[in-house]
């Protein structure tokens, strides 16, 4: 299958799938008791203002009406005003995606460093020490709620021990932040040479990176054991032992064979910890597109939750096509 083939075939099968969440997220948001109009109008507003703020939003119109409206300005690249800002839905996920971008990019790229050669080691000998280990630690990190780690981060690592800054955003409020250029505080800093900032900016992201590394490491080294575990069972793994290759041969032919697999759910694990960040960034006042969605739910945002679950439906698509357009590279069975 050709580039070009392959792309169009993944844009014919999301295209509905978009839909059909708009669609779904539309009507959702429209079904609970909360009334955008009050809230913008007001409590001193009169009958004839929340009438009029309802006209200019197409609140008065049927629910259809409003949708077909919405696909017409959505595909001009108008995804609406964000009430709770009262700025452009699209410069709102422009400003807050890079942070989250950040926090999830860095805790699946140090899970998936930490935990696929910790799942490979322990399939080497199932139900040994370092197995059962692994597998503990794994259960440990499954467990956790991640609003809870986070807390307890900062109460021990910020209260108790004074180790960590105080969990209020992305750079300290004494330190002067960098011109954006990527959206990234500690790049950004980078960039101009502002190491005051860029010292601030790597500070601030232990806790927020260590509590979701946890989080995503755990299931990386459960599904990578699992994988190698039935490998390493497989028929061409026996012969490779029976003819006396060496320990580290043996393991990089059983890290190309479960490569694939493993490389797909940590693609899944990336695109999960997107929709999930939105209780870490709210304990650690991380201001990304996780806290800013919460808190257009929270306040009946119509425009800023469609255009939330909007962005996360679209990551969805795009992470998934690069992890075909890799798999295809690594498999050459996948290419036919």
């Amino acid at each position: 299958m050709t580039l070009g083939g392959f792309l169009l075939r993944r844009a014919l099968v999301a295209l509905p799938v978009l839909l059909g969440i708009l669609f779904l997220t539309f009507m959702l948001v429209r079904i609970g008791d909360q009334d955008p109009v009050a809230m913008l109008a007001g409590p001193m507003a009169d009958a004839p203002m929340l009438a009029r703020i309802r006209a200019e939003l197409m609140l008065d119109q049927p629910l259809l009406t409003q949708f077909w409206g919405y696909l017409g300005r959505l595909v001009q690249g108008d995804l609406g005003m964000s009430w709770q800002g009262n700025s452009p839905v699209t410069q709102a996920i422009a400003d807050h995606l890079p942070a989250t971008l950040e926090l999830v990019t860095l805790a699946v790229g140090i899970g998936a460093l930490v935990g696929v050669p910790l799942g490979l080691h322990a399939a080497e000998r199932p139900n040994g020490w370092f197995d059962q280990l692994s597998r503990f630690g794994s259960l440990f990190g499954f467990s956790l709620p991640t609003y809870w780690l986070g807390l307890m981060a900062i109460f021990v690592f910020f209260y108790l021990l004074g180790w960590a800054p105080a969990p209020m955003g992305r750079v300290s409020m004494m330190v002067t932040p960098p011109e954006v250029v990527t959206g990234s505080v500690l790049i950004d800093s980078l960039i101009a040479g502002n190491w005051e900032a860029a010292w601030s900016a790597a500070g601030q992201l232990v806790l927020p990176v260590g509590c979701f590394t946890i989080v995503a490491t755990a299931p990386i080294i459960k599904h990578t054991r699992a994988i190698a575990i039935e490998v390493m069972g497989s028929d061409y793994i026996r012969y490779a032992r029976a003819c006396g290759f060496p320990r580290r041969v043996i393991r990089r032919i059983a890290l190309r064979a479960a490569l694939v697999p493993v490389i797909t759910f940590v693609g899944s694990e990336f695109t999960s910890l997107l929709a999930a960040a939105s209780l870490i960034e709210f304990v650690f006042a991380w201001g990304g597109l996780g806290h800013w969605g919460l808190n257009a739910i929270l306040l009946g945002d119509f425009a800023a939750v469609q255009g939330y679950v909007l962005v996360l439906a679209l990551a969805s698509v795009l992470v998934f096509a690069l992890v075909d357009l890799v798999v295809m590279l690594l498999e050459p069975r996948a290419r036919a």
